[in-house]
């Protein structure tokens, strides 16, 4: 109830008045639900024209995050492939090493869906599958990112097994130390049913990208800390080389590291030398600290230079907040009146559930493991 009452006592001050300079900052969660988020978007526009709201999210202040679109609309290389044609799946993984560390009474209302995907890693995809804007001002940028969440084919309730899949970790070991389960953790119930762990099989219905699964993951106490984002390509239509020649063969993938590492990653075949044709996969890289010696800025540092300028681009509209939750209300109400049997059931260390292993595999896919040398 905080932002309601503060946002209703600034209006009543007069602080708003002032429509061009007054503006307000929310920090995620904006909403439990969809009903929620709703109604505070509904009280803080009875008290701010939207373009004083600044709903702000640390993830789209990272430079990385930023460069997406930069890749994807400042070069004319990739956007004639970007679509069903050449693309075979997409996948985003953020995964934590960390616990729930002091926040469990927080976590116990939220759970992973709600912390991280419904915004950090809509946000990604909004990135990676909107269309290409017109021009880059704010409502352009945010008009595409809306188009995107509305096309996310809906997720029936009896259809969430096929593509959601929670998890939650139990005691493990990190760094050669061993750690609690979620269930040890402070402020956390002992029976607790809130999931550390969230893997969604997700499908965007529009010409660009139909038919192509988006696989998104998020998990605490994963093996590694990791946000990534892999683009695997379809393979050559024909393949005129012989059997002996591709033993080797890897499909092209495009690869967006967000952090630790930050750089972009492409992998695509090649001649190995010697007297024969025999292909091997390798790798292009390009990375942030070799290529750019000046220090990179911290993504609240870039988020609140904005806010002060009046630049809303890298904030969410009240319209994509709510598509957002729409998508996975189906599956917040599956889970919350469903409770899980298994729990927990991924080890701290391990890279979460086997059902989430099991969720790409039967598409024939498996979650893309970068080894540490390439990182």
């Amino acid at each position: 109830m905080a932002f309601e009452e503060i946002a209703c006592k600034l209006a009543a001050s007069g602080l708003t008045k002032n429509k061009l300079q007054s503006r307000i900052v929310i920090e995620k969660p904006f909403g439990h639900n969809f009903d929620s988020a709703k109604k505070l978007n509904d009280l803080l526009h009875s008290n701010f024209q939207e373009s004083q709201i600044y709903r702000i999210d640390h993830y789209l202040g990272k430079e990385t995050v930023q460069n997406i679109l930069a890749f994807r609309f400042a070069n004319a290389l990739f956007e004639p492939i970007w679509n069903r044609n050449y693309i075979d799946s997409i996948q985003i993984t953020v995964s934590e090493q960390i616990g729930v560390e002091n926040r469990g009474n927080y976590y116990e209302t939220a759970g992973a869906l709600r912390d991280m995907i419904q915004n950090h890693l809509f946000q990604l995809l909004c990135l990676i599958a909107m269309e290409p804007p017109v021009s880059f001002e704010a409502d352009e940028i945010r008009n595409r990112k809306v188009d995107v969440l509305n096309a996310i084919r809906k997720i029936q309730n009896e259809e969430v097994h096929d593509f959601a899949v929670r998890g939650q970790y139990g005691a493990g070991w990190i760094k050669g130390k061993k750690v609690i389960g979620y269930r040890q953790e402070p402020d956390v119930s002992k029976d607790s049913n809130k999931e550390t762990f969230a893997a969604l099989k997700l499908f965007i219905d529009n010409w660009r990208w139909q038919g192509i699964p988006f696989y998104l993951r998020t998990g605490k106490r994963m093996n590694e800390p990791i946000s990534i984002i892999t683009i695997k390509f379809k393979p050559v239509p024909h393949q005129a080389f012989p059997l002996e020649a591709r033993g080797n063969w890897l499909p092209n993938m495009l690869m967006l590291h967000i952090q630790p590492h930050m750089g972009i990653h492409l992998q695509f075949q090649a001649k190995r030398p010697g007297l024969k044709m025999m292909l091997s996969p390798v790798d292009m890289e390009f990375n942030y600290d070799d290529s750019f010696k000046s220090g990179t800025p911290e993504a609240y540092e870039t988020l609140l230079l904005d806010i002060m300028e009046g630049d809303s681009t890298l904030f969410m509209r009240a319209d994509q907040v709510e598509a957002a939750w729409k998508v996975i209300m189906p599956i917040l109400h599956n889970w919350e009146t469903n409770p899980a049997v298994n729990f927990p059931n991924y080890e701290a260390g391990t890279q979460g559930p086997e059902d989430a292993e099991a969720l790409i595999a039967k598409d024939g896919c498996s979650w893309i493991v970068i080894p540490a040398e390439k990182k």
